[in-house]
């Protein structure tokens, strides 16, 4: 790596705008959501956000939440003041459609942010109650400089994240990248991770790294010749998918394949909240395992509906949501990826000093999720028992 990228490559790494999944509010055509301003969200009273809603029918689900209420597990707080990105969270928002927050006593309040570190302000200074799209670094970098916040569950596992190149170029794996220049800001960890486990002890010197504040320039470069190889957002799948049908480019692999389950954006508040909050929680919780079960069995329709939140196309939805192979979504915390996060970032420095005091296990709540899993498993397992065995394993799997 150039040595003049040495010295302001954690403060561009940690300024960049990119949403690492879906690209700028620029580049994702089509997917503004409609959310409230940070300062219309901060000025509205409690008692304003209550009065908003409404009774709903008295139907099983809801019964199950009246009996969660009388029990004295009814959420602490009704309104959840909620960021989302611009891509917004497909849970969320079949949550929302079909009625399962509504069960749970719970509204979202939406939250505008132009990019992640606005999300990572507003939610440090409690303009929001929660965040769910703006990755896995920036949260763990957050953390590390002393900002107290709990990652308490998930959104995408694996966001969809092309890798491209020239058409014809040649793909031999992650070292492909070594000794190459490459559009991929180094605090995305999987790609410095699998460097590091080639045998590098410094991914920072074995591959130069470019970074880009636009998926656009980072298309651009590669076009150009400028750089071998570029990664591309979740919202960029639909633009390269079609460069390469017309032999522009070539989509050589995905950031998944780099490094599977490598967490693509955690939920995260601040752990003041978390902890004041168990029951809200725990609602949230079980109406996006209910979103999530649906989803997986009703995905062409997921598609139409999250297309309608996000005012943007079926086809640009589609081009990511329906990729089976690369796109994964579920509301696990994840634990243990994200402490390989942290780890990796820690060791490519880019995270703050402060790191070295702080146990990132303090930082990550299983307890709530487990707990939540477990009582939605026991209202709805009935009508999908081999999802909440799935879910159960696989927390087992990612969490212990």
């Amino acid at each position: 790596m150039k040595k003049r990228i040495f010295t302001v490559l954690l403060a561009a790494a940690m300024s960049v705008s990119l949403a690492a999944c879906a690209g700028t509010a620029e580049n994702n055509a089509g997917g503004k959501t409609e959310e409230t301003s940070a300062s219309e969200s901060a000025s509205k009273e409690e008692s304003e956000a209550a009065s908003k809603e409404t009774p709903v029918e008295n139907t099983s689900e809801q019964a199950a939440s009246d009996e969660k209420a009388s029990s004295g597990n009814a959420p602490e707080q009704s309104v959840v003041k909620w960021n989302c990105g611009t891509s917004g969270n497909v849970l969320l928002t079949i949550a929302e459609e079909k009625g399962y927050l509504k069960d749970e006593g719970i509204t979202i309040e939406y939250v505008e942010a132009n990019a992640n570190a606005d999300a990572m302000t507003l939610l440090a200074t409690g303009k929001v109650d929660v965040v769910s799209n703006a990755g896995t670094s920036n949260p763990l970098q957050q953390i590390a400089a002393g900002v107290d916040l709990t990652i308490f569950g998930g959104h995408m596992v694996e966001g969809c994240m092309p890798v491209v190149a020239k058409a014809g170029a040649q793909w031999n794996g992650i070292e492909s990248f070594i000794g190459k220049k490459v559009a991929v800001n180094p605090s995305y960890f999987a790609f410095t991770g699998a460097v590091m486990d080639l045998g590098y002890d410094n991914p920072l010197e074995a591959v130069d790294w470019e970074i880009y504040s636009d998926y656009n320039d980072a298309l651009a470069a590669v076009i150009r010749g400028d750089v071998e190889y570029a990664l591309m957002g979740t919202g960029q799948n639909l633009a390269v998918q079609e460069m390469a049908k017309n032999g522009e480019i070539d989509i050589v692999s995905y950031q998944s394949e780099i490094m599977e389950n490598y967490s693509c954006c955690r939920m995260e508040g601040q752990t003041q909240w978390v902890n004041n909050n168990p029951n809200t929680v725990k609602a949230v919780i079980r109406a996006l395992l209910r979103a999530q079960s649906y989803y997986e069995s009703n995905k062409e329709e997921a598609v139409k509906l999250h297309a309608a939140k996000i005012k943007a196309t079926e086809e640009y939805v589609a081009a990511y949501m329906l990729d089976d192979e690369h796109y994964f979504v579920s509301a696990d915390p994840l634990k243990n990826s994200v402490k390989r996060a942290w780890d990796i970032l820690d060791k490519t420095g880019f995270l703050d000093e402060k790191a070295k005091e702080i146990n990132i296990d303090d930082h990550i709540n299983t307890k709530l999720y487990e707990e939540a899993l477990g009582e939605a498993a026991e209202a709805y397992g009935g009508e999908t028992p081999e999802f909440y065995q799935n879910m159960k394993t696989f927390f087992e799997e990612n969490d212990k």
